[in-house]
């Protein structure tokens, strides 16, 4: 086999991307047992880590420990408390934006059939009729319902004008 200088420097090139990675690799490595290291010392600070002999041996930290657990427990209620605040006010707020979407909706189809009635006659002749015979039906159960109260109004004054001579007959 013949080394060639290419050989050489191609495989010279191979080793150092491999060198690369690896230090990145180890970078990775040591920038994760710091973060690790770190969340180590937070639940070493909070008391949820895991036991050391030096912490067995203290009483004093025994009798802490058995409050720790109600002392989360607050934690965590308070935490869905907040939770559920946010989650009324995000409903409040959704609810408000359907509603004002709603209203820019029906203010857009109103332009819109404005805008189609503008633009085209024929087509509007089926909905106009489709209103006016709507207006007509709402009309004629006003009217009946005017007629029906007008009756009743002057059964009332009738009967408040026979009353009058009633008292006085007694």
């Amino acid at each position: 086999m013949a080394c060639t200088m290419q050989k050489i420097l191609g495989d010279a090139r191979t080793l150092l991307e491999r060198l690369k990675e690896h230090d990145m690799a180890a970078e990775s490595l040591v920038e994760q047992s710091g973060a690790l290291n770190q969340r180590v010392e937070g639940m070493r600070e909070v008391g949820t880590a895991l036991p050391d002999k030096n912490k067995e041996d203290c009483p004093e930290l025994k009798d802490l420990s058995k409050y720790k657990p109600h002392i989360l427990l607050t934690q965590e209620n308070t935490q869905i408390k907040e939770l559920q605040q946010e989650n009324r006010e995000l409903w409040l707020s959704l609810e408000e934006h359907q509603y004002a979407l709603e209203l820019i909706m029906g203010k857009y189809r109103k332009q819109m059939l404005l805008f189609m009635t503008a633009k085209k006659k024929m087509d509007t002749k089926p909905v106009l009729s489709l209103h006016q015979e709507h207006s007509k039906i709402e009309n004629k159960d006003l009217c009946e319902l005017l007629s029906i109260s007008k009756g009743a109004v002057k059964q009332q004054q009738r009967q408040q004008k026979k009353e009058p001579s009633e008292n006085t007959m007694k």
